[in-house]
């Protein structure tokens, strides 16, 4: 009698078909430069046929022009026999394109106000509708945004009288100095080089000049200890985690603005993780092999040096969320070398990720993760004009006005040559990454794991420092301020001015910055972000100082600093910072 269960052989065309998807889907990935153009057609069509079949919604966007074409006549009426008349509509607060008094007079002024009112009505008619998901909605009112930016008067001759002027003052030669700017830009591009001006700020002479040694390294990470600035230092050392999307010098950029060189100053002895720029050979390196040989590894190194020292613990940006899972880990343990955690622009709970979720849905990450799997690595170009999207107004079409029409390149900056320096993400990593956490979420729902076992950010019991930044476009504040409700740790929250790089480097004298703070004790009751704003206290300065004495009051009392390094032939000193793996291309 035969057996009633079956086994069934492989099919012969599994893998052949599986070569053949993934292949498409490569092809697909560059020709849309790693959009899903699914999930672009699924989100056009669930706005346009709910838009179709809503008469209340169309009739509402049909008074809504009458109304707006009314406010334009009106304005026009007004503005002939006074021409500081009252606008219709004025820029939102963060639009800055049209501050000069150029765009106040007519016929400019005429422009800007139709321009304003139809991006007004724009955004009515692209959000709103019922039965449109949440995502679509805001892939529709994203994409709305961006095609009128494309045709915002700002970046044609005709319609802005900065650039006539411009033209007018220097004879035509701005034109001409665009277009040599453009080629240089391009020949740069094409042959992989950094932006013009870049080169004026070496790695180890103009930036990341910090004295120190790297003491310990492995595969994926050089640990760097620096200099003691003073003759006696706190005894718990600090340990940074930087995020590996970058390099870890924005950190230690120039001496003036370098938070390394402040906090060694402060009588902190620093350790810094400076990370191995991955290559297709590094495709399987996963957000395990990134906890281990990274945060768990320079812990080892750090215990052997400091001869067991409790360790204030620093992640920014992804390389606080991975301290997080981390932390969580060791709570989970009973692992107590933490003293303290502190999260500088990182998320733990990801359902609200701001604008940077538009990209992520099951469609979107297959396109990027085949598009990973032929190449091994996702490349920092991609992510960095992903982020470049989210803020095109700023760091694309002013770009292309000042430099390409205007003619006028600004000198470089220590940040952003940095942010020219950029890093490569693993496959594997990065598709866990935005799986797990991005998409799934499961961090913050307590579904994550690490050695088999769920981890739950509830557990760690060590006082927690948080920075979000005002402008974050990268990780919100109010994501970032999420981590209030998973933990009943105390949680000290800063909210400073700048956005998600300018706000973390806001040196003590960097002129214009303020930040906001307020301690929540350990469990006490959590404040949503809105009541949050309303009970901190804004302060004038920088954040740096809030920190520093935080830190000060939750370390021990000062003694002589620690040797370079260890007697452990593991842990001596290998080379000189900034190390080589942060001068990787």
């Amino acid at each position: 009698m035969m057996n009633d269960i079956q086994h069934v052989a492989a099919d012969p065309l599994d893998g052949i078909s599986q070569t053949l998807d993934r292949a498409a889907a490569v092809g697909i990935a560059h020709l849309t430069h790693g959009l899903s153009p699914v999930t672009m057609i699924l989100a056009a069509t669930d706005w346009m046929l709910h838009l179709a079949s809503a008469p209340g919604k169309q009739l509402q966007l049909g008074a809504k022009a009458a109304r707006k074409y009314w406010r334009l006549s009106d304005y026009i009426g007004r503005s002939l026999s006074d021409p500081a008349a009252a606008p219709a509509i004025e820029p939102l607060p963060q639009d800055r394109r049209f501050t000069d008094p150029a765009w106040k007079e007519p016929p400019f002024n005429l422009i800007v106000q139709a321009f304003l009112l139809n991006q007004q009505w724009w955004h009515a008619a692209t959000t709103g509708i019922g039965g449109v998901s949440r995502h679509h909605e805001d892939i529709v009112e994203f994409t709305a945004r961006q095609i009128l930016d494309v045709f915002a008067p700002t970046n044609f001759l005709a319609t802005n009288p900065l650039l006539q002027r411009k033209i007018v003052e220097t004879g035509g030669r701005c034109i001409v100095d665009g277009f040599r700017n453009l080629m240089e830009d391009m020949q740069r591009l094409v042959r992989g080089e950094p932006p013009v001006g870049a080169e004026s700020f070496p790695v180890g002479e103009k930036v990341a000049t910090a004295r120190g040694k790297v003491v310990y390294r492995n595969e994926l990470v050089e640990l760097i200890q620096y200099e003691p600035a003073t003759e006696q230092v706190r005894p718990e050392p600090i340990l940074i985690v930087p995020a590996w999307i970058m390099k870890y010098y924005i950190l230690d950029l120039s001496p003036g603005n370098s938070l390394v060189r402040w906090l060694t100053g402060q009588g902190f002895t620093v350790f810094m993780i400076s990370w191995h720029n991955p290559g297709k050979e590094d495709r399987n390196l996963d957000l395990e092999a990134y906890r281990r040989l990274g945060p768990m590894a320079a812990l080892d190194a750090i215990e052997a040096i400091t001869g067991g020292r409790k360790v204030h613990a620093a992640g920014y940006c992804l390389g606080g969320t991975l301290l997080a899972i981390a932390a969580a880990a060791m709570a989970r343990d009973g692992d107590e070398r933490l003293a303290s955690v502190t999260l500088l622009a990182a998320q733990t709970e990801f359902s609200e990720p701001g604008e940077l979720g538009l990209f992520i849905d099951e469609a979107q990450l297959n396109v990027l993760d085949n598009m990973m799997w032929s190449r091994g690595y996702l490349d920092s170009a991609q992510m960095g004009g992903a982020f470049q999207i989210l803020r095109s107004n700023d760091l694309i079409w002013s770009r292309v006005l000042g430099i390409y029409l205007m003619g006028e390149r600004e000198p470089i900056s220590d940040l952003m040559a940095w942010n020219a320096d950029g890093t490569r993400m693993p496959y594997r990593m990065h598709s866990e990454y935005l799986a797990r956490l991005f998409l799934n979420d499961e961090l913050a729902e307590g579904k994550y794991k690490v050695d088999g076992r769920t981890i739950t950010l509830s557990a760690i019991r060590a006082p927690m420092f948080a920075v979000g930044t005002e402008r974050d476009h990268v990780a919100p504040w109010r994501s970032v301020h999420k981590i209030h409700l998973l933990t009943g740790a105390e949680i000290t929250f800063a909210l400073t001015s700048g956005g998600h790089n300018a706000g973390i480097v806001s040196e003590p004298g960097h002129a214009g910055r303020s930040y906001r703070l307020l301690t929540r004790e350990a469990g006490g009751p959590s404040y949503d972000p809105e009541e949050w704003l309303e009970r901190a206290e804004r302060k004038s300065g920088s954040w740096w100082i809030e920190w520093g004495v935080w830190l000060d009051r939750h370390s021990g009392a000062p003694e002589p600093p620690p040797s370079m390094g260890a007697p452990d032939k593991r842990y001596a000193p290998v080379t000189d910072a900034p190390g080589t793996y942060v001068l990787e291309k």
